[in-house]
């Protein structure tokens, strides 16, 4: 039987693991997570397995709107004896279509918070993009953004214009990717506000396969989008999430942003026990109000 050892590791990301089999990609979501381009020293338990299955049931309903690199996503189905790991990675891995990702993330934006909000505060732009005078924080704009930004494998990305995409993307690609991004967002957005969830942002990865534009990594997950609570919305203030964000505030409240210098050791990456339980929690609220299943 083949252990997961054994397969050729292509990349181990910040939370995902993909192996290289020959045509396709075996991904793995683990439970590490990641904030301010550090991977911290916890795992969040059952993180990947939550992200990897909102992941699939978006990918799912999004294939009419655009392909995507999903093969299979139950291990009974994958085309290899992967033996004494399946239950290992059950639930938390996909099979996908071996796609040249391009060096973008597609930021969308439909709501005015985060970095989104610092900059505008500070020249009434948002990556570039001129907004009305007046706007509150957490504000609805008049209609999404897309700012996207190089992806960086080290360090932070930058933001970027879409006319500087397009010197890095062909740009009748980047004209479809564009287009592609802010509809899906559009469509999850009046999805989950159904269920009384706010899409604010989220980002989105593209690949090339069999020279057509794909969908590929995630979508629509804690980890890639910012999830508000439509009931306890409220402009003008900071929103309460429950996704990564909670995270990042309990490590902006430890200073985190004041280190000048943070080595991977740092112990302002290791989780107390109550966040670590709190985000596990917030995650699988995520899951539930998304999916409509109350179990993994």
């Amino acid at each position: 039987m083949t252990q997961l050892r054994d397969m050729f590791p292509l990349k181990r990301g910040k939370v995902r693991d993909l192996y290289d089999l020959g045509n396709e990609l075996l991904i793995v979501a683990s439970d590490r997570i990641s904030a301010f381009d550090f991977i911290l020293h916890n795992e969040i338990p059952d993180k990947g397995k939550i992200l990897n299955q909102i992941s699939a049931y978006w990918f799912d309903r999004t294939a009419s709107i655009i392909p995507n690199h999903i093969i299979a996503t139950d291990v009974k189905d994958f085309p290899i004896k992967i033996g004494d790991v399946s239950d290992d990675i059950d639930k938390r891995s996909m099979l996908v279509k071996k796609a040249d990702k391009f060096p973008i993330e597609c930021i969308v934006r439909g709501y005015i918070t985060g970095s989104g909000w610092k900059d505008y505060k500070k020249t009434g732009k948002v990556c570039g993009i001129k907004l009305p005078e007046g706007l509150v924080e957490s504000e609805k704009l008049s209609e999404p953004l897309f700012t996207p930004s190089t992806k960086a494998e080290k360090g932070h990305d930058e933001n970027i214009s879409f006319e500087e995409m397009s010197h890095v993307i062909d740009p009748i690609l980047s004209k479809r990717i564009k287009e592609v991004s802010l509809q899906l967002y559009s469509f999850a957005h009046d999805v989950l506000i159904e269920k009384n969830i706010i899409l604010a942002d989220t980002k989105f990865e593209f690949g090339l396969f069999n020279n057509e534009v794909i969908l590929i990594d995630e979508i629509f997950t804690p980890d890639s989008s910012r999830f508000w609570d439509k009931k306890e919305y409220e402009p003008s203030r900071s929103q309460k999430s429950f996704d990564k964000q909670f995270v990042r505030d309990y490590l902006i409240s430890k200073g985190i942003q004041q280190k000048k210098h943070i080595a991977a050791d740092d112990e302002i990456l290791r989780l107390p026990e109550n966040i670590i339980e709190k985000t596990r929690e917030k995650y699988m609220q995520a899951y539930s109000r998304i999916t409509g299943k109350t179990s993994l």
